[in-house]
């Protein structure tokens, strides 16, 4: 049981956001946050019955952290909204058994452009280099387990690569890019989002390709569009690529358990 890396995934989010609420005060009321992780888990348990597949806990638990660590809002029915979309998203919008968005990633995106009143906080993380180090090393657990480090550090290798490129071009001191870079926000999406082992492509190369085109989108939102949250922009519209490259690309796709496969897992 142990072996799953839900169980680390789920005890690296939860250590994140209790060190935030705590720490670094981050503006989150209480309520939300019980009505966000109520939410996930009845809508788990409604569509699991629905669909007659044994219920996931865990992915709820997990995406629903994820929406407590970004989304915000002043009234309570949002995250009441973002968590049920979610986790009906995952029964719902699905192509060859996997998920098409990353839930969290595709509710909060629907959030922005539905609502007036919900919004992203990505500066709340602050810029120090030691929770930057240990947000990595908390990702990198996660992902090297779950088997999608390739995507990850692709994605970082490449959206670093853009950034320190347009400061080069434009004569900007170092310290632009590399304070650019020191964001837990971009390191939460980098270790806990597009890595999703059941929104990623099945094949490395596509893994690779895919992303690259997250990078360039987010970097094309954010200095070309001049838009905020172009991370999370890029990542839900290049996710409507993967299963054309799952079909360009040959690769298993990806189990939880290999001994106990469920068609709905996380």
């Amino acid at each position: 049981m142990w072996r799953d890396p839900r169980h680390y995934q789920l005890g690296a989010l939860y250590s994140l956001f209790l060190y935030g609420a705590f720490a670094l005060g981050f503006d989150v009321k209480p309520l939300h946050v019980v009505l966000t992780i109520a939410t996930a888990v009845t809508t788990q348990v409604l569509f699991s019955w629905i669909f007659r597949v044994p219920v996931e806990l865990r992915s709820a638990l997990i995406t629903s952290c994820s929406l407590c660590l970004l989304l915000r809002s002043s009234v309570w029915w949002v995250p009441v909204f973002a968590a049920f979309v979610a986790m009906g998203s995952k029964f719902v919008l699905r192509w060859n058994g996997k998920h098409i968005f990353n839930p969290a990633n595709g509710a909060i995106i629907l959030c922005l452009l539905v609502f007036d009143n919900a919004w992203v906080s990505p500066g709340q993380w602050g810029n120090t280099a030691f929770f930057g180090f240990l947000f990595a090393c908390l990702g990198g657990l996660v992902v090297m387990r779950a088997k999608r480090a390739d995507v990850s550090l692709a994605f970082l290798f490449f959206y670093s690569a853009m950034i320190f490129a347009r400061s080069v071009y434009l004569g900007e001191p170092m310290t632009i890019p590399i304070h650019r870079l020191e964001s837990g926000a971009l390191l939460l999406f980098t270790f806990f989002m597009i890595s999703d082992p059941k929104t990623t492509p099945n094949s490395r190369v596509a893994r690779i390709l895919y992303a690259f085109l997250v990078a360039a989108g987010a970097y094309y939102v954010t200095f070309k569009m001049f838009r905020t949250n172009g991370l999370l922009w890029s990542l839900v519209i290049v996710s409507l690529l993967v299963p054309f490259m799952d079909l360009l690309f040959r690769g298993e796709i990806y189990q939880w358990r290999k001994k106990d496969e469920v068609q709905f897992s996380s």
